[in-house]
């Protein structure tokens, strides 16, 4: 009897994912948690586990197709007695009698499995269907993109990263090639256009594109501003920076001591660690801080559980350890689901101020920014301190404007003066 293979929650607000490439052909022994089949969401990719040990009889959904979370993907058969001893995806060295199976699942099997690249070093390593058919299209050398996989592995998004950056500047079309190298200047047209370039966007980019819309079309999004003095937290972190990480074995950053903040400011108003669910809202008595970090995917946002219980040591500690498993593509599903209130900064990248979107069903985020020295008020006299701009965006739907700006006061207070998280005033 066959058993149905569905597709697992992917993380929180997560509804769909990316069929990327099957792992295990149509007709091959499979053992329980062996990994079936590579699905992308706009957060991560992830491996699907095998529930049962069996025989992999079919695969529902083909590469490129859009799943949704509980959908029926693959069929393993427990006994598999049959497909064991031939399997399906193997081309036949000669005719055999009609089993009376189809012929069409085989031959997809065998479209879909593992082929070695022919050019160059490259033909030492897999090229899974995904990698082979964007190689392929786009007239690639696999031996020229940069592989991150393990063991030297080219990964999709090692390609799509490639043509990213090969498209990023604009390319004049069949412009001829000067003695330079460079394609010649092409002079603007009489309607003030030039040349363009059409690149199809991504299914996971349109995923994307798509569930930022729908945040902001099913909360009522507002965002507040202050702005903090960060001078404490500076003198702080460059007091005790290096027996920090003597003692520790990790950096001491300014994200501990936000989250230590916000924990505070999420106790005094509790609203802004709830959710909206139908008609209710649920109070969550527990505190997992999502915190944007670049991966190699892109931007994700893994979840540092119960941080109300950690000291500054454990919470760097377990960001760093999230940082470093994003980086390398290995986040777990686990790793991004259950967050309360997110954290975003975007001043690593320089900027000043923005307004962050919200990452339902959570109906705060908290945007940080760069830290720039600027003249302020301090005691009737004009000063130089190192400010920061602070923006809350929230759900208006749940929260007032008095709670949104008095949370936001709290986290202003706790970063300016340090103490008052030690002693939780």
């Amino acid at each position: 009897m066959a058993t149905d293979v569905k597709v697992p929650p992917v993380g929180e607000s997560i509804t769909e994912a990316i069929v990327v490439e099957w792992l295990v052909p149509i007709g091959a022994m499979v053992k329980v948690d062996q990994e079936l089949v590579a699905l992308e969401t706009d957060k991560i990719t992830v491996n699907v586990p095998s529930p049962i040990a069996g025989v992999m009889v079919e695969h529902v959904a083909k590469v490129n197709d859009t799943v949704e979370i509980g959908a029926v993907i693959a069929r393993i058969d427990e006994s598999g007695s049959a497909a064991v001893a031939k399997p399906s995806a193997a081309p036949a060295p000669a005719p055999e009698p009609d089993s009376g199976r189809p012929q069409g699942p085989p031959l997809r099997a065998q479209q879909e499995a593992p082929q070695r690249s022919q050019q160059g070093p490259a033909a030492e390593h897999v090229l899974m269907p995904a990698v082979r058919r964007l190689v392929e299209e786009n007239g690639l050398d696999p031996a020229q993109i940069p592989a991150s996989g393990p063991g030297g592995r080219l990964l999709k998004e090692d390609v799509l990263r490639y043509l990213a950056d090969r498209n990023s500047a604009p390319v004049l079309a069949k412009a001829p090639a000067t003695t330079t190298g460079r394609a010649p200047s092409v002079p603007p047209t009489g309607d003030g256009t030039g040349p363009e370039e059409v690149v199809p966007m991504s299914k996971l980019r349109q995923t994307i594109a798509r569930r930022l819309v729908e945040a902001q079309q099913t909360a009522a999004i507002l965002t507040t501003f202050n702005e903090v003095d960060m001078s404490a937290v500076l003198a702080l972190r460059a007091t005790y920076k290096d027996a920090f990480e003597k003692t520790h074995g990790v950096k001491l950053g300014f994200t501990g001591f936000f989250a230590k903040a916000v924990i505070e400011a999420l106790k005094a108003f509790p609203s802004v660690n709830a959710e909206v669910r139908d008609d209710s809202i649920v109070y969550k008595h527990y505190y997992n801080i999502g915190v944007a970090v670049g991966g190699g995917k892109g931007l994700v946002v893994p979840v540092v559980k119960n941080v109300d219980q950690m000291s500054f040591a454990e919470f760097e500690k377990t960001l760093a350890e999230l940082a470093d498993k994003a980086k390398s593509n290995t986040l777990a599903l686990s790793d991004l689901a259950g967050g309360t209130f997110t954290i975003s900064n975007g001043g690593v990248y320089g900027s000043l101020l923005s307004t962050p979107i919200l990452n339902p069903p959570q109906v705060g985020i908290l945007g940080l920014h760069k830290i720039e020295d600027r003249p302020v008020a301090v005691a009737g006299k004009v000063e130089v301190r190192p400010m920061m701009y602070l923006a809350l965006s929230y759900d208006h739907r749940l929260i007032d404007g008095r709670e949104a700006v008095s949370f936001l006061v709290k986290v202003k207070q706790c970063i300016e003066d340090p103490a008052r998280m030690l002693l939780e005033i």
